[in-house]
């Protein structure tokens, strides 16, 4: 018997009165976003069609549903932002924006006849697994209650906004909006608009804003490096080439793929390119920035990689518009009339946008999820969470997560590493089915030692270097971000080995 694997007898179960049968869905998934369509869209092409899927909303997207804010964009080309067994030759620009991605994901849906699946308007609130029955029960804010043999966490880590802890914020008698949560029936034009947050979504925001409001107050605590967005319509011809020949499709989705895999050795490691690339970045600032006081702003003091690199050749010119004025004294308090910094200026403001992002799963989980024993997932990663190839967690049996810990991309597109686990996961419950178990979970000593690996590598990054970011939580634990080439992630999850990662329980 290998070494990493224990078998241990079955659990005697109980005798029970008869009862009416309870359906037990073959796989539950909780999200219907990119993560959630992929999973159903792999499952049902290996022969698995037996699925609920839970979304708390109306309607199929994720966050690319939820963020409809003024210029909303992804800093990923198109075809790589996509999945590769479901490629879009029609996709209008390089970097296309959040309603195209959202029509993106409606197709998916839509052309694997997904909905009949979707059970829309279910928020969780708690996912306990039954031991004695091998199964997980989900229930919903309503008391509603679904079974699955397997779960599949894809709620994602971008679903919750985050909005930040200064004193006087529910004082502020005029409008808030938090990006992810945008309210379109709110007029902008001659408003005087604040901003708070510099970061992927504010540098979209901005330039937006600046050509309807009256007047537009940047508040930024930290600068980011950016570099120019190489944007561009989609020539007509091009989407021909990709319907007829799907290959030329396939090979620039390659080439998009092994340039972003170049830029973990700027981004990811201190290297000569990461010199390079800031002076690239500084370059960039300079030519786009005239005046040397507000370059000096604009200029971080952190090594490239560190925070998220960001992505915008508008950013700049919109913030010397002028109706635009970038503030670097930090908040003291929100007032009922606008903001007041440090100084003990009052900036009075008509409307205040939170560009502030999301309440990142660096700690505990979105809702209760209880495991064997009555364990608390919450309770163990309430210093930082672990899981085993971001995926597995062990002591919650046949449970999967979609972009779990330590899975986050900081130079490739996030849907390359969701590929990758998707194969993954939909590996496992083809395991469960084929072999006839009624669980796998992982070994502890198997999810300690990979996570040691992990964090050792992680300590030579860029992102532990030590500036404050989304990455790390409050005492600098790193759980969001994987420390490598998507090609060395892709190679880890490219084979499910029970016998070699985990027990298992028939």
């Amino acid at each position: 018997m290998n070494a990493e694997v224990k078998i241990p007898a079955a659990r005697p179960r109980k005798a029970k009165k008869a009862a009416t049968p309870v359906a037990v869905s073959e796989v539950l998934i909780i999200g219907a976003g990119f993560g959630g369509l992929g999973t159903a869209i792999r499952l049902r092409q290996q022969g698995v069609s037996d699925i609920v899927m839970l979304e708390r909303a109306n309607e199929v997207g994720g966050t690319w549903r939820d963020n409809t804010y003024p210029g909303a964009a992804c800093d990923i080309p198109s075809n790589l932002y996509s999945y590769s067994f479901a490629p879009n030759p029609d996709w209008s620009r390089a970097y296309s924006g959040s309603s195209e991605i959202l029509d993106y994901a409606r197709h998916l849906a839509d052309s694997n006849d997904l909905r009949p699946l979707i059970r829309f308007g279910r928020t969780v609130s708690e996912a306990a697994f039954d031991e004695i029955e091998g199964y997980w029960v989900v229930t919903t804010n309503d008391g509603e209650q679904f079974r699955g043999r397997s779960l599949v966490m894809a709620s994602g880590g971008l679903a919750n906004p985050s909005l930040p802890k200064i004193p006087g914020i529910d004082t502020f008698e005029g409008k808030r909006i938090h990006s992810a949560r945008w309210d379109h029936d709110y007029d902008l034009k001659g408003k005087r608009i604040a901003v708070i947050g510099t970061g992927a979504s504010a540098i979209q925001i901005v330039p937006e804003l600046v050509k309807v409001a009256e007047k537009v107050t940047v508040f930024q605590r930290t600068p980011g490096w950016v570099l120019p967005r190489m944007d561009y319509r989609s020539p007509e011809w091009s989407k021909a080439l990709f319907r007829a020949v799907p290959a030329t499709q396939s090979l620039l989705r390659k080439a998009l793929y092994w340039g972003h895999e170049s830029m973990a050795f700027s981004f990811i490691w201190s290297t000569p390119m990461t010199r390079v690339v800031e002076r690239i970045s500084a370059a960039f600032l300079k030519q786009q920035v005239s005046d040397p006081w507000l370059r000096r702003q604009l200029t971080p003091d952190f090594r490239i990689g560190c925070k998220r690199v960001l992505m915008s050749s508008e950013y700049y010119p919109a913030l010397q518009k002028p109706n635009c004025k970038l503030i670097t004294w930090p908040i003291a308090t929100i007032s009922p009339k606008g903001i007041r910094t440090a100084e003990g200026i009052e900036h009075q403001v008509d409307c205040i946008v939170f560009a502030t992002g999301f309440e990142i799963a660096k700690a505990g989980t979105p809702f209760t999820i209880r495991g064997i024993q009555g364990r608390v997932l919450a309770e163990e990663w309430a210093r930082g969470s672990q899981a085993y190839k971001s995926v597995n967690v062990s002591g919650y049996p046949n449970l999967s997560f979609i972009l779990g810990p330590n899975s986050g991309p900081g130079h490739n597109s996030a849907l390359v590493y969701m590929e990758s686990q998707i194969g993954y996961i939909v590996e496992t419950i083809k395991t469960l089915r084929n072999q006839n178990l009624r669980l796998l979970d992982v070994k502890p000593e198997v999810q300690a030692q990979y996570n040691r690996a992990i964090q050792k590598r992680l300590a030579r990054t860029n992102w532990n270097s030590g500036c404050k970011s989304w990455y790390l939580t409050e005492d600098g634990f790193n759980a969001t971000m994987y420390p490598g080439f998507a090609t060395q992630y892709a190679n880890q999850m490219g084979s499910f080995n029970a016998q070699q990662d985990r027990k298992s329980v028939v």
